[in-house]
């Protein structure tokens, strides 16, 4: 009885264990605490230079965007950054870029204005070309219209370039 039930256990161990180790060698879980969901597959990223279009050209903010995306992309990710066409790529323009009145006082005049940033960006994905994405990102900050802009324009540009790369990488990388 006792060599029977060891045989019993020896039989199920060698038919279980292989399953097991088979199931679990076929899967893979990738973990984020960025809540990134990237392809395995994708290794290399590029991130061309941001082109400055808005009618209002801030001078540096092209640069500043583009960089301020690879840090990100560096901060939240593995990925490889290179110069050419990576797995994933970026480009893009800064289509606007404006300050507007956002309320009248009873005066007349404007109490609180909008400051507006706007982006287009172009997402290339080789690997899954269904998570590529043409797409417009904007973003806007008020400010009492008592200051002026250049008071407070790089602050508020500073705010602005962040949203709107957390938006861009979110898009891109955690498929919101």
């Amino acid at each position: 009885m006792v060599l029977i039930r060891k045989y019993r256990i020896r039989v199920l161990l060698a038919v279980i264990l292989p399953v097991f180790i088979i199931a679990i060698a076929g899967c893979k879980v990738s973990y984020s605490f960025s809540g990134a969901s990237i392809s395995p597959q994708v290794k290399t990223l590029s991130v061309q230079n941001f082109l400055n279009r808005a009618a209002l050209v801030q001078p540096g903010l092209d640069q500043a965007f583009t960089d301020a995306l690879i840090d990100k992309c560096k901060a939240q990710t593995n990925l490889e950054v290179i110069s050419n066409l990576g797995d994933v790529s970026f480009e893009g323009e800064i289509t606007d870029y404006r300050t507007a009145p956002l309320t009248v006082a009873a005066d007349a005049y404007a109490a609180m204005n909008r400051f507006t940033i706007t982006v287009r960006v172009k997402f290339t994905n080789t690997v899954d070309t269904d998570l590529s994405f043409d797409q417009t990102f904007s973003r806007y900050e008020d400010y009492d219209s008592n200051l002026d802009l250049s008071a407070v324009e790089q602050d508020l540009s500073e705010k602005i370039i962040e949203l709107i790369i957390e938006d861009v990488f979110n898009k891109a990388f955690v498929n919101w």
